[in-house]
C-alpha cells in the first residue's frame, strides 16, 4: 500500500469503522460469536457497504472477526484449547519483546510504570484494571522496535481479551495481591536493568493466568453470563 492509499478517504473510513468495532469488541459490547450485520453497521455509522466490508477484513486480519464466504461475519470465538495455545505462545515470545525494549526504557518510562502500578493498586474496578494493565505492559514494550513481534502479541492480547475479562470477574478477590506482587517484581527488575529476571517474572505472570483459566472452562461456554459476576473485583493478565 502506498502513502496515498493509506490516506485515501476510503481507507480512512474503513480504518475508522474497524477501530469502532474493535473498541466495541474489547469493551464487551460485542461478545464472541455475535453476528455482525454489515447493513446495520453501515446504517449505524452512516457509511456505505464498501468501507464496512473493508473494515471487517481489517478485523479479520487482527483475529477479532471471522468471515465466512456467502454467510457473513462474526466476532471470533475461542474455545479453551485455542485460548490456552494463545497463552502458551505469549509465554514464549512476549518476554522476547520485553528484552528488545528494556535497553531503551528511560527514567521517564520507568516512572510511568510506577505510576500505572500505583493506579492499579488503587482501583477495585475490573474494567479500569484491564485498561491500566494493558497500559503497563505495553509501556514496558514501547521501545522494542520489533513491529512484527508487536503485531503478533497485540493480536493475542485482543483475541483473548474477552476471556481475560470473564476470568477477572470470576476468580475472586484473593488474586489481587498476586497480580500486584508480580507487577511490582517485574517493574523492579526493569528498574534494576535485570533482563533475565524480568523475562522470568513475565513468563511466570502469563503462565499463571493460563493455568488458572484451565480451571474455569465455564468462561468458554456460549451461555456463560458474565453479568452475574459484575460485582466481583479481581484481575488477570
Amino acid at each position: 500500500m502506498t502513502d496515498a492509499d493509506a490516506t485515501s478517504p476510503a481507507t480512512v473510513a474503513s480504518q475508522r469503522i474497524a477501530d469502532h468495532v474493535r473498541e466495541q469488541i474489547l469493551a464487551g459490547q460485542l461478545k464472541p460469536g455475535t453476528r455482525i450485520r454489515q447493513d446495520r453497521l453501515a446504517a449505524e455509522l452512516d457509511a456505505s457497504r464498501l468501507p464496512v466490508r473493508e473494515a471487517l477484513h481489517i478485523l479479520q486480519t487482527s483475529g477479532l472477526v471471522t468471515l465466512q464466504a456467502n454467510r457473513g461475519a462474526w466476532v471470533t470465538r475461542l474455545d479453551q484449547r485455542d485460548c490456552e495455545q494463545s497463552y502458551e505462545i505469549r509465554e514464549r515470545i512476549e518476554p522476547l519483546l520485553l528484552r528488545h525494549s528494556m535497553p531503551r526504557l528511560s527514567a521517564q518510562d520507568l516512572a510511568e510504570l510506577d505510576r500505572l502500578q500505583d493506579r492499579i493498586e488503587a482501583t477495585a474496578d475490573v474494567e479500569e484494571f484491564l485498561v491500566l494493565d494493558r497500559a503497563l505492559h505495553w509501556t514496558s514494550y514501547r521501545h522494542s522496535e520489533a513491529p512484527e513481534l508487536e503485531s503478533i502479541i497485540a493480536r493475542l492480547w485482543d483475541t483473548t481479551h474477552h476471556y481475560r475479562r470473564a476470568f477477572s470477574y470470576l476468580a475472586g478477590e484473593t488474586r489481587r495481591w498476586i497480580i500486584n506482587a508480580e507487577h511490582r517484581l517485574l517493574v523492579q527488575a526493569l528498574h534494576d536493568g535485570d533482563a533475565v529476571e524480568a523475562e522470568r517474572i513475565l513468563e511466570t505472570h502469563i503462565r499463571r493466568t493460563r493455568i488458572e483459566l484451565r480451571a474455569h472452562p465455564e468462561v468458554f461456554d456460549t451461555g456463560f453470563d458474565m453479568g452475574l459476576l459484575t460485582e466481583r473485583t479481581t484481575w488477570s493478565d
